[in-house]
């Protein structure tokens, strides 16, 4: 599913930042929205496929002009290589969770069939659980937690959002 618009109502932002993958450039990042005032909604890290890169891709929220400082600050941190605001761009944006639901043997069936629709996969069942994993867009994790929300969650544990462009086009960038 495409979003190539993520300044909705809400001013909710995906912004894809590559950095140098060494101790401290989180913490440097987190502290650049914290000294500001900025929230970060959604964080998820890790390397990419030069192990000396990490790409953090994160969500925040603001006004145009809220994300205009959040890029030119980024930026400026030396261990900064590219930032790249997703939503100007036709992206892929996915997130992962794992929902651990209350699941008596009658009610079993009917769980089977919800997590079958969409496109979820059984990671662990015990005597009164199941677990279940599920990748989506945010639209499609509520829309699983909110049919499993009867049934009882017991625990849940969710990524932050990942984002890829479309077609050819990729945050690619080395330090200048």
């Amino acid at each position: 599913m495409s979003k190539n618009s993520n300044n909705s109502k809400d001013d909710t932002h995906t912004i894809a930042v590559l950095v140098e993958n060494k101790f401290g450039v989180l913490a440097k990042v987190a502290s650049l929205f914290s000294a500001r005032g900025y929230n970060i909604d959604s964080l998820c890290v890790g390397e990419t496929q030069d192990p000396s890169v990490s790409r953090i891709t994160l969500v925040t929220r603001g006004d145009e002009k809220v994300l205009e400082q959040i890029r030119k600050h980024l930026s400026k941190l030396i261990d900064t290589f590219k930032v790249m605001d997703m939503g100007e761009t036709d992206s892929v944006e996915r997130e992962m969770i794992l929902i651990k639901i209350s699941a008596p043997k009658a009610a079993r069936p009917e769980i089977f069939q919800i997590i079958d629709v969409f496109r979820g996969r059984v990671v662990d069942v015990s005597t009164d659980t199941i677990t279940v994993e599920i990748t989506g867009d945010e639209g499609k994790i509520h829309a699983i937690l909110n049919l499993l929300q009867p049934f009882g969650i017991k625990e849940i544990a969710r990524t932050g959002k990942v984002a890829l462009t479309r077609g050819a086009k990729t945050l690619k960038g080395s330090k200048n």
